[in-house]
This record gives structure tokens, sequence and C-alpha cells, in this order.
């Protein structure tokens, strides 16, 4: 499956802030390749990452007061992708030489990028909660060898949890649990009745007590899944940014958000090594059926319990394939399933 033209019209997490330090910072994005680093006005800058004299790749180079000196023979580019020195001729060139740039900017401690110009009203997704007073944050980076969709679907499917992560996540009960999915422009919410309160090791950190739980799952499409667990006065939060590197590979940038008071600090690392467990037992079996799905493409067969997915994919299609008008009539389904 190749990568939807459309995708450029959106931003994309490129790398967290503190990963622009003193060196230009290679990244591939939507299959481009872009070379990231901080201008002389300290703000993020996004290019494609080759000289345009002879090709070598600009990411391999230096940064000097905010410029990008290439490593080859040391044409020397600006925040705004123009050449402003050609050492072999001693001068700045004659006219303006430029690489392209794309639009950069930095949000919530992230560094964001959109390859379109095309003016629209994307804006990034402001994570939730981030440096809220009583929340704490863990914020996680996983490469996956899988399609971004499925990445997608993957992180809000509760039936897959008692196969992939039994235990650690979620214990087979044979209860019945009831959804209500609403579905509207770019956006799915999806409400969860009667959910058991086994959830396996994390037990102990969202419901020690067993209590009823309120839980409510969020696509925001193209790329971003938000997972809340509400108890008492606890709130637990995953949300996950995808971001297609290429059609095979898709990298996950994931906050682990969560406010339970005093127990914030003592649980933090614990919450890390769990929550990367989870995201290690996903990646192997997203790899699996990516494998699978290059040797034997197949149209996927639905039951009734998959009307989420069924959500998700309409909603993302109506935001990338431009045959497909997103409508703004609001549309509420329902349907069961048994974990």
């Amino acid at each position: 499956m190749s990568l939807d033209k459309n995708l450029d019209l959106f931003w994309w997490v490129a790398a967290e802030s503190h990963e622009l330090q003193n060196k230009p910072l290679a990244r591939k994005i939507l299959d481009k390749d872009i070379v990231l680093f901080r201008g002389e006005d300290g703000h993020p800058v996004a290019l494609k990452d080759q000289c345009i004299h002879r090709g070598a790749a600009l990411s391999s180079g230096t940064i000097q007061k905010g410029q990008l000196t290439c490593p080859y023979h040391g044409w020397r580019y600006n925040q705004s992708g123009d050449v402003t020195w050609i050492p072999s001729e001693g001068r700045a060139p004659k006219g303006r030489r430029c690489q392209r740039e794309y639009q950069a900017i930095e949000q919530d401690g992230f560094v964001y990028v959109r390859f379109s110009q095309k003016k629209t009203n994307a804006q990034p997704f402001p994570m939730p909660h981030y440096k809220d007073k009583g929340y704490s944050s863990i914020r996680l980076q996983n490469l996956f060898e899988a399609e971004l969709l499925n990445c997608v679907e993957n992180f809000i499917d509760i039936p897959h949890t008692t196969f992939v992560h039994p235990n650690i996540f979620r214990n087979e009960s044979g209860c019945e649990t009831k959804t209500k999915i609403t579905k509207r422009t770019g956006h799915v919410h999806i409400e969860y009745f009667n959910e058991n309160s086994d959830f396996g090791w994390f037990s102990w950190f969202l419901n020690p007590k067993k209590i009823p739980v309120v839980h409510t799952d969020e696509y925001f499409g193209p790329n971003i899944t938000t997972v809340n667990y509400y108890v008492e006065k606890g709130h637990f939060i995953i949300t996950s940014q995808s971001v297609p590197i290429d059609e095979d590979h898709t990298l996950v940038y994931t906050d682990l958000t969560y406010n339970y008071g005093i127990w914030n600090y003592f649980c933090r690392p614990i919450v890390r090594s769990q929550s990367q467990k989870v995201i290690d037992q996903d990646v192997i079996i997203l790899k699996n059926q990516h494998q699978t799905l290059k040797r034997n493409p197949m149209r996927f067969q639905n039951s009734d319990c998959d009307l989420i997915h069924l959500a998700v994919d309409q909603t993302y299609h109506e935001l990338v394939d431009p045959k497909n008008a997103p409508t703004n009539e609001e549309k509420v389904t329902e349907c069961s399933f048994w974990i």
C-alpha cells in the first residue's frame, strides 16, 4: 500500500525538542528525507536533506551560528534554505540559490513538520495535560514494521489485548463489553460500558480496588489515538502519534500521562517498563501482520464487533482521499464484544 498523497497536508512529529542539539538531525517522514536543526533565532528548521550542489546529505554536515554547512564542499544554508556562502568562490552566490524548506514549529516538546504549502485548518495536536499541574508524563519512541492505519487500529483495539498482552495489560474474563461509537468529521469517539475491571498487571496502578472504570478511546485523523482511563480521582492517558516513515515502517511517539497524586513519582519507572513491554508485544504482532499481508494481500473480513475499525477506516479515507469528501453528519453506532 503506497502512502496517500494528501498526508502532506497534515502536521507530523519529526523529533522531540531535546533531540535538536548542536548537530543536524536526519529524519524520514512520508518517504521524504529531511534534515532538522535550529536556526539563528533558535527555532526549528526543516530542509530537504540534500545539498543542491552535488547531492550530499546535509544531515552529515555541521551547524555554525544557526547555519548548516554541507560536509562535501562546505556550501552553507540559512534557516530559509538559502545558500549564504560558497567557500570555493570565497563569497555568497550570485542570485538566490536555495534548498526546499518545509514548515516547522515546536509545541508540547515536539518538533512538527508539514510538507504541503496548501493552506488548511490543520494544526499540530495538543498533547493532553502536557505539563499540567498534578500530571506526570513519560514519552516513548518505537519503530513498527507496519502501515500507519494498522498501527492506529491496534492502539484502540481491545479484543487483541487478552491474546497479545495476557496478564500484563488485560486478563480474559468472558465478560460482555458494550460500546458507543460516535463518528464525526476527522474524529471517532468510543465509550465503553460494563468493562471488566481486571487489567492484569496494570490493575495495581489503574484500578487496585477493582471498582468500575470509565474508559474512552478517541481517534483524531489521520494518525493520533488517545486512550483514557478514569478511576475515582485517578486519570491515565495513552496518546500515540503514528508517523509513517515509508509504506512499510511507522515511528510511534507515545505519551503516558497520568495523575495519581503522590504515587506519580514512585510508579514512574514501573509504568515505563511495563508499558514498553506492552508496546514490544504490539511491535511483534504488527510485524507478523505486515509481513504476512505483504506476501499475501487480502481484503479484511469484519465481524459485528469491528465497527470501531470500520469507523476509523472510513474517517481516515475521508481525510486523505479527495474522492471521499468528509461529511459533517454525526453518526452513532453501538456494538458489543467479549473479553
